[in-house]
C-alpha cells in the first residue's frame, strides 16, 4: 500500500478518536448536569415543602384550581408547574416551580386581602451548583399603624440573622419605593438549609404577626385590593424582569390574566 493511501486512513482514524473522545466528554456532562439537577430539585422541593408546612402552622391553607394555567408552558421550554391557594384569613398563595436542566427555580408570592400586610415574594434559583434568594415585601397598604411597623422591624431582624449569606444585588425597578424589607442572598449546596430557614422563619413571622391585624371591612378591603392592583398592573405596563419574560412568551392580555386570577389573584 503506498504512502499516500495510508494518510487519508490514518486521518479517518485520528478524526475518529477526536469526535469519540467529544461525545465521551459531552456524555458525562450530560451525566453531570443530570445529577445536579436531581439534587436541585429536590433541594427546591423539599424547601416549598418547608415553607408550606411553616404556613399551615399558623392558618387553614386551601387548595384553588388554578384552570388553564396548572402547567404552563414558555417557549416550549420553560413548563412550569402552577399551584394556588387561599390563606384563610390572608388572601391568595402562588405556588411555582420550573425545572429546565440547567436551572430550577421556584417562586412563593402571598398576596393579602383580608389585613393590611404587605405582599409577599420570593424567588429561589438553583443554577448548577449555585443559589440565588430574592424575598420582597411590598407597600400595598393604605396605613401603616403600629402592628404594620413591628411586622417590618420583625422581618428585617429575622433576617438580619442571615447576615453570614452572602449578599447579590438584584436589578433597579420601578417599583422600588413600595420595597420594605427584602433579602438578596446568593451561595452554593452548603447554603441551602440556612436559605431554606430563612423562608421559614419568615413565614413564622409573617403569619404570626398578621393575628394582630384586624381583619379589613369590604370598604378597606377595597382600598387595599385598589392599591395591589395598581402594582401588579405597572408590571403589566411598566415591565419586570420576570414579568417581561411571561409578557415577551405569552403577550400582555395573556399575562394579566394569569396575574389577576392566579399568580395574584386579585380578580377573585
Amino acid at each position: 500500500m503506498s504512502e499516500k493511501s495510508k494518510q487519508p486512513s490514518k486521518a479517518k482514524k485520528i478524526l475518529k478518536r477526536i469526535l469519540l473522545s467529544i461525545l465521551a466528554i459531552v456524555l458525562v456532562l450530560v451525566v453531570v448536569v443530570a445529577v445536579i439537577a436531581g439534587k436541585n430539585v429536590k433541594a427546591m422541593n423539599h424547601c416549598v415543602d418547608a415553607a408550606m408546612a411553616e404556613l399551615r402552622n399558623h392558618y387553614t391553607v386551601t387548595p384553588v384550581d388554578p384552570g388553564e394555567y396548572k402547567d404552563l408552558t414558555l417557549y416550549g421550554l420553560m413548563k412550569f408547574d402552577v399551584e394556588q391557594y387561599e390563606i384563610e384569613g390572608i388572601g391568595n398563595l402562588s405556588v411555582m416551580r420550573v425545572n429546565m436542566g440547567v436551572m430550577q427555580m421556584s417562586t412563593f408570592v402571598i398576596t393579602p386581602r383580608d389585613r393590611n400586610l404587605p405582599l409577599m415574594s420570593t424567588d429561589y434559583m438553583y443554577m448548577l451548583a449555585n443559589r440565588t434568594a430574592y424575598m420582597e415585601f411590598y407597600d400595598v397598604v393604605a396605613e401603616k399603624d403600629e402592628a404594620y411597623t413591628t411586622l417590618l422591624n420583625d422581618l428585617n431582624a429575622e433576617i438580619g440573622k442571615y447576615d453570614q449569606l452572602e449578599d447579590t444585588q438584584a436589578t433597579p425597578a420601578w417599583y422600588a419605593p413600595l420595597l420594605t424589607v427584602t433579602a438578596y442572598k446568593s451561595g452554593g449546596f452548603s447554603e441551602d438549609p440556612q436559605l431554606e430557614q430563612m423562608l421559614v422563619d419568615c413565614l413564622n413571622v409573617y403569619p404570626e404577626n398578621s393575628k394582630e391585624f384586624p381583619e379589613l371591612t369590604g370598604e378597606e378591603r377595597a382600598e387595599k385590593l385598589e392599591i395591589t392592583v395598581d402594582y401588579t398592573d405597572g408590571l403589566i405596563e411598566k415591565g419586570g424582569i420576570s414579568t417581561d419574560v411571561f409578557k415577551s412568551a405569552l403577550g400582555d392580555e395573556v399575562t394579566k390574566d394569569f396575574f389577576d386570577k392566579v399568580f395574584f389573584g386579585t380578580a377573585g
